[in-house]
């Protein structure tokens, strides 16, 4: 059954797809390299040709421009020197072709109106060029003074004869039957109005050339003429229209020289081009070369490879330095993402042995408790294993809301930093815990400044003073920050003998780094010294942001340098069996630092001088004002609204 036509179009527009397919399918295998050459050649190509082409038109535009100008200048010379120049048909400078076709009447031996032709340039061998004109005097197609091109017929001059007549009428040629065209008449007679009345004919009888002839001239014979035609008009009646011609073998000789001239140079300059093209196209591939090394090993794990750095303000430079900053980003997130997993699996292990430590415990002592319920003084031994079981219970309780906690902090809940916290209160009520805790304990209350660098083996530093806390409020959330202090100022009492003093420091500094920025600081003491360094600048400055300082000073046994940083690691303890013995969970300092983070604070611990442990702790205020309006801002502070960094509104 024959198909319908939409199946036989569906068919051939699949078939279309397929070929197509298939062609860009081989395209696509080509290399980047490859195409850019072939597209160069292929460009080179295409402009040489225009080129070429562009310039043998311009060229035989103008010459044949030329050469009509030289037959409309010259005609009359030419006509009026008929003599002159037959003589130099055969050897001489004459290059003008010339006929005479009579209308007038004027008839030959045979009867057919008179054509003369004076000048018939003879190349080698007696070869001439006859153009291909009207015939009888025909003038239909052409315009006179207007020149033409015409195609030639070759002859060659087998026989001239001479002859002489007397007779006013012009001589006329005498035919041979085997011949084509004849040529030869009284010259004078002919080429002017004012004839002589005798004269004498000259008959040259042509034929087809012979094989042994000159190959080149033939060739020459062959090319084309410009013909101008022109009347000629005497004692006011026309008589006969003229045909001057220049043959255009010269003009055609010098265009195809021109063009293989061409031909050659666009050869060479394709090869060149070419040749440049590849070296050049292989040296900007070079780097994207690199590049796909740089990837392979990259794939093959290697996240510390890096691709070769070059100029910006190049594509594959900046390709290069946008695919750094983004190989570096990947490779702090996957080291990231990494710690992240060893802390989360450090983290599951530790929750759990906390958590195991007392569960065992009250398992343990409920089973001690089945076991000696039938025993003699199974109630007094029954009273110590619920103690036991309680203070089990009692630390695991603690130990969930803790992990609850920083659950909490983590998912960026249980926190409301729109608030106002009074520090200089909160830090007092602290302080009072601790003398109740320890009444024994010297505890000084410190103002804390910036000392300015001296010079360079004394650089700027936190310093402490005796003097009253000032009064600081700030945005965050009070019930938070006071877990923070009651945390820092609990390990002072659980882990410093009682009879060691403590400082408790709080004051304003300013300091020219943003509160994000700060709070993404490592816990280390290079970050305290940033913050140092911040501060000094803010304070010569004034700018930046005015933050909350509050250091807790303590000269007990302290913390080895390499373990401070691991201090606020979830479930990190200097002395393990200490801690729990003292109640200690490990996730006191994670706790405080998430939450002085969430305040877009800092927080780190450092060795105190002649031994012992500082806790600092940075937390923002404002944003400074303005130079310009520093000078004002005193008068204008208890009236104005400052604007808290959080994105709330609060007064001052």
């Amino acid at each position: 059954m024959p198909a319908s036509a939409p199946e036989v179009v569906a068919r051939m527009k699949e078939h279309h797809n397929r070929k197509k397919n298939m062609f860009f399918g081989h395209f696509d295998r080509i290399s980047l390299s490859s195409k850019l050459v072939a597209c160069t050649i292929a460009v080179l190509l295409i402009g040489v040709s225009v080129i070429s082409f562009s310039i043998r038109a311009l060229v035989s535009n103008y010459m044949l421009s030329k050469t009509d100008n030289q037959l409309k200048s010259q005609s009359q010379m030419v006509f009026e020197n008929i003599v002159t120049l037959a003589k130099n048909d055969n050897a001489g400078p004459n290059s003008y072709f010339l006929q005479i076709q009579y209308t007038d009447g004027t008839l030959d031996n045979e009867g057919n109106p008179l054509v003369v032709t004076p000048l018939m340039p003879q190349l080698q061998d007696g070869i001439v060029s006859v153009p291909v004109l009207p015939t009888d005097g025909d003038t239909s197609g052409i315009t006179f003074g207007q020149p033409f091109t015409t195609q030639a017929v070759v002859k060659q001059v087998v026989q001239v004869q001479n002859n002489s007549s007397d007779s006013n009428n012009t001589t006329k040629p005498q035919t041979d039957p085997n011949t084509q065209d004849d040529a030869g008449n009284d010259a004078g007679n002919s080429g002017s109005k004012n004839a002589p009345n005798s004269s004498n004919s000259v008959t040259t009888i042509l034929s087809n050339p012979s094989s042994n002839a000159n190959h080149a001239a033939v060739s020459t014979a062959r090319s084309p003429w410009r013909i101008l035609p022109m009347t000629f008009t005497e004692n006011g009646k026309e008589r006969a229209v003229v045909y001057i011609g220049l043959s255009l073998s010269d003009q055609i000789d010098i265009v195809s020289t021109l063009s293989r001239y061409c031909v050659v140079v666009g050869i060479a300059v394709v090869l060149l081009g070419g040749s440049l093209a590849t070296l050049i196209i292989q040296h900007t591939m070079t780097p994207l070369k690199r590049m796909e090394k740089t990837a392979a090993k990259i794939a093959a794990g290697d996240l510390s490879q890096r691709i070769p750095s070059a100029p910006e303000n190049t594509e594959v430079g900046s390709l290069a330095a946008s695919l750094n900053t983004m190989l570096t980003r990947i490779e702090l997130s996957f080291h990231e993402q990494e710690e992240t997993t060893d802390k989360m699996k450090r983290f599951v292990s530790d929750a759990s042995h906390e958590l195991r430590t007392p569960l065992a415990a009250i398992h343990g002592y409920a089973e001690l408790y089945k076991m000696q319920r039938d025993m003699p003084g199974a109630l007094d031994r029954a009273d110590e294993s619920i103690e036991h079981i309680e203070r089990s219970s009692q630390r695991m309780t603690v130990l969930v809301e803790d992990l609850l906690s920083l659950a909490r902090l983590d998912e960026g809940r249980g926190i409301d930093v729109t608030g106002t916290v009074k520090l200089s209160s909160l830090v007092t009520d602290a302080v009072d815990d601790l003398h109740a805790l320890d009444p024994d304990r010297a505890i000084g209350r410190m103002l804390i400044g910036l000392e300015p660098a001296r010079d360079l083996d004394h650089p700027a530093s936190l310093s402490l003073t005796e003097g009253d806390w000032p009064t600081i409020t700030l945005p965050g959330d009070a019930s938070r920050l006071r877990q923070v202090v009651t945390n820092i100022v609990g390990n002072i009492h659980r882990y410093t003998p009682i009879d060691s003093s403590a400082e408790i420091a709080l004051g304003v500094i300013p300091a020219a780094i943003d509160p994000k920025q700060l709070s993404g600081l490592p816990a280390t003491d290079a970050s305290m010294r940033r913050f140092v360094e911040a501060a000094e600048v803010g304070a010569s400055m004034s700018t930046g942001y005015r933050y909350a300082v509050l250091r807790f000073v303590d000269h007990g046994p302290g913390v080895p340098d390499e373990s401070r940083p691991k201090i606020f690691e979830r479930f990190y303890m200097a002395d393990p069996s200490r801690a729990r013995e003292k109640g200690g969970t490990g996730l006191g300092m994670a706790i405080a630092q998430s939450v002085v983070k969430a305040h877009h604070g800092f927080i780190c611990a450092t060795a105190t001088d002649g031994g012992g442990l500082t806790f600092t702790v940075v937390l923002p205020i404002e944003q400074m004002p303005a130079a310009q309006s520093a000078q004002t801002a005193g008068k204008t502070k208890e009236a104005k609204q400052k604007s808290s960094w959080f994105g709330g509104e609060r007064k001052s």
